[in-house]
């Protein structure tokens, strides 16, 4: 554990020790958590679990967790896991629930956000209708909604900008990013974040998208010469635990959880914001950088031209491939809520 993710989680305990810790009955909960090499596992998931919790209860309240990459476990697969109670807690990339159900994956369609701001906001309009079918579809209850830092373009040769992607293979993990690339003519490889890099070094994809930073510390930099900085999302993640388990809580211990994941959730915003502030500079080798490696990649800049790309193909394929999916009453409830608050509409028909 790093001196810096130790003290951040020491200032969420710091704000949420609640007075009646020493009085909450003994708890030992098991989870599956994020990828360990995103900064949403090492820097804050972990510190929660393995440090916050169990201080902020006074050793009363544990968590068993292990990040998803050491398990062996299609993250695809977890909300499944999750519902028949193979584990307590998990953590799930929204997008990957949606070959569940499509719904899942609303506030994080390709391009939809290019903010924190914007990216959060959506999530909070959105949470709801996420928390409602994991409670009545997949025996879950939702406990936090983050994120990682904006989804971008990592690439093993030199590029100039979006229409150099036109006959590219490149690797996509959610099939709102394969709407996107099929729409500049792309070809879309589907691959787990821990293939990548092999995929990249030996060219079975040309380029990759994940986080500016989550590819950073998983060291994406040593395959790949170009990064290209249109955000095609957050990877977010929902936090959430089976339903039966949470049933059988303690009243007291659902309290003292509510409380110690709201301040949770705020730090993980935090966190995607200080991430999406420093991704870039560390893989370009400036400052600052805090929480990242220090790399020496080429900066594509992002031309006005791509960015209205963006907001095109968001209309025209994202936004109409999902609503085809998840259909004209899950897309009048996205208009009624996410589409209030950005100011779009998803087709019903």
């Amino acid at each position: 554990m790093t001196t810096m993710a130790s003290g951040a989680a020491m200032a969420v305990l710091a704000l949420t020790v609640p007075a009646t810790a020493s009085e909450l009955p003994a708890t030992a909960l098991t989870g599956i958590g994020l990828n360990g090499p995103t900064v949403a596992s090492s820097r804050d998931e972990l510190p929660f679990w393995r440090e916050t919790i169990p201080a902020a209860s006074n050793g009363q309240v544990t968590m068993e967790i292990q990040p998803l990459d050491q398990m062996g476990i299609d993250d695809a697969t977890m909300l499944r896991l999750l519902s028949q109670g193979v584990m307590d807690f998990a953590s799930m990339d929204i997008s990957k629930m949606a070959g569940d159900d499509p719904a899942f994956e609303g506030c994080d369609l390709a391009g939809l956000t290019t903010t924190v701001t914007d990216a959060r906001a959506a999530c909070e309009a959105w949470k709801p209708v996420m928390a409602r079918k994991m409670a009545e579809s997949w025996n879950a209850k939702l406990m936090a909604v983050g994120a990682n830092p904006p989804q971008v373009f990592w690439c093993r040769d030199e590029l100039a900008g979006l229409n150099d992607l036109r006959g590219k293979k490149v690797r996509v993990f959610n099939a709102t990013m394969n709407d996107f690339i099929q729409g500049i003519g792309g070809t879309t490889v589907s691959l787990p974040f821990a293939e990548v890099v092999p995929a990249l070094q030996r060219g079975v994809v040309d380029c990759g998208v994940t986080g500016s930073l989550s590819g950073n510390t998983a060291r994406w930099w040593e395959v790949a010469t170009h990064i290209y900085p249109l955000s095609l999302g957050w990877s977010v993640n929902a936090h959430a635990i089976n339903l039966d388990t949470w049933n059988g809580l303690d009243a007291a211990v659902q309290e003292f959880l509510l409380e110690q994941f709201a301040a949770y959730e705020d730090k993980m915003w935090e966190t995607v914001q200080l991430a999406t502030d420093e991704g870039i500079s560390c893989n370009i080798g400036e400052e600052p950088c805090t929480i990242g490696i220090k790399a020496s990649m080429t900066l594509v800049p992002v031309a006005d031209a791509d960015r209205e790309a963006l907001d095109n193909l968001l209309e025209t394929e994202v936004l109409r491939g999902w609503a085809r999916r998840c259909g004209a009453d899950c897309a009048a409830e996205w208009n009624e809520t996410i589409g209030q608050v950005l100011g779009l509409t998803a087709p019903q028909g």
